[in-house]
């Protein structure tokens, strides 16, 4: 008789535990944020700030990888399109944001879309963004929309004095130039926006695979 409590205990509690984890997970599937860091760079709408404080809550305390990404890709869309007003707000959010976008590619770094994310954060903010842009082109392909998103970080930033970002950010501006009539009036303000560096990316690029383009450029 003495041998089955222990048993009935440790059963109670495997009861308790399993019945936590489905709540967990019923309450994940509910305040999950529906946006994915490769929305950021295609115009979606980030969740409301209610949505978003609930994925909050779930993701401090969670593991699930998808969730984690969700909810930063999510942080930093309201960083990037509703920034606070006072200079120090906005610090602070960016900072809180590259914590969360961290937090989930410890768990999952295989999510280039996030690593240009963190880059995009890290130049806002002046920092070096080299090594997570890099790690954007190594961890796997991106969409047209995620692909030009990474030509203005680049070209914009100290990234481009990397010598393997530049031989990798060409594919990313040919990919561009492949689709010109929907890019070209956004590589033109790429440009204008570019450092010296960039604008020498974007110029030597242009000039092998699109010459009157190249052209335009330099009008600028």
């Amino acid at each position: 008789m003495n041998r089955m409590i222990p048993l009935r205990v440790i059963g109670i509690c495997t009861a308790v535990l399993l019945a936590l984890h489905a709540a967990m997970a019923f309450y994940g599937d509910v305040v999950r944020p529906d946006f994915r860091a490769s929305d950021l760079f295609s115009g979606e709408i980030p969740p409301e700030k209610a949505k978003l404080a609930a994925g909050g809550v779930l993701a401090s305390v969670s593991l699930d990888g998808d969730l984690l990404a969700n909810y930063a890709a999510a942080r930093a869309a309201d960083v990037l399109h509703h920034p606070a007003i006072d200079a120090g707000g906005r610090a602070g959010e960016n900072k809180a944001a590259q914590a969360a976008i961290v937090t989930a590619l410890n768990i999952s770094p295989i999510r280039p879309a996030l690593w240009l994310t963190l880059g995009t954060l890290q130049a806002q903010a002046g920092e070096a963004a080299t090594p997570a842009v890099k790690m954007s082109y190594l961890t796997g392909s991106v969409p047209i929309d995620v692909a030009f998103a990474r030509v203005r970080t680049v070209t914009s930033s100290a990234a481009a004095t990397d010598e393997e970002i530049k031989l990798l950010a060409q594919s990313d501006i040919r990919a561009a130039l492949a689709n010109r009539s929907r890019y070209e009036p956004l590589l033109i303000a790429a440009y204008v926006q570019a450092t010296p560096q960039g604008k020498s990316l974007l110029l030597e690029t242009t000039k092998v695979t699109d010459p009157k383009f190249n052209e335009i450029l330099r009008r600028y």
